[in-house]
């Protein structure tokens, strides 16, 4: 039993270096992209865990031997890091989408909310990337409040060159 918590502790032991280290073991050894998968380290740290203590726990509680508690074991720890596999392979595809940069907002349309007078600033609501944003416009010629504009420069992250929509 005692070599089976000593699995246990092991696993649990990769399970937090990895969590602390990530793949920085790997960077140091040159050793990138090779242990990815199914050898990768919280991969081999379930399996390794789970065979541990699922033995400890079928040879203490069960009258079966030393052999049955390994196979056991072996079958939890391959699930254990089957599910450890698919976890991770799932939350690394889990993308957010790009932030949008000054450049998205030029030839975004709006309306301004705030009067532009002529050479001066107001302010206008656009939408990028679907979501409204509200920044300071500046405008050649002076814009009423609620007039649809085009914005024709990003002069800022929170500031912008517009001119109205003509129809």
């Amino acid at each position: 039993m005692t070599i089976f918590l000593g699995l246990g502790i092991v696993g649990i032991a990769l399970l937090a270096l990895s969590l602390l280290f990530g793949n920085l073991l790997e960077g140091l050894f040159g050793l990138d992209g090779l242990l990815d998968g199914w050898l990768s380290l919280p991969v081999v740290a379930g399996f390794v865990s789970m065979l541990g203590f699922t033995g400890a726990i079928v040879l203490g509680t069960s009258g079966l031997g030393a052999g049955a508690a390994t196979a056991i074991g072996v079958a939890t720890g391959a699930a254990a890091g089957w599910l450890t596999w698919k976890l991770s392979r799932a939350l690394m595809r889990d993308q957010t989408a790009a932030t949008p940069r000054d450049d998205d907002l030029v030839g975004a349309a709006g309306s301004v909310v705030t009067a532009i007078p002529a050479q001066g600033y107001g302010e206008v609501l656009v939408r990028v990337a679907g979501q409204p944003m509200k920044l300071a416009a500046k405008s050649a010629e002076p814009v009423m409040r609620g007039t649809e504009i085009w914005v024709e420069a990003a002069l800022s992250s929170t500031s912008v060159a517009v001119r109205p929509v003509e129809r």
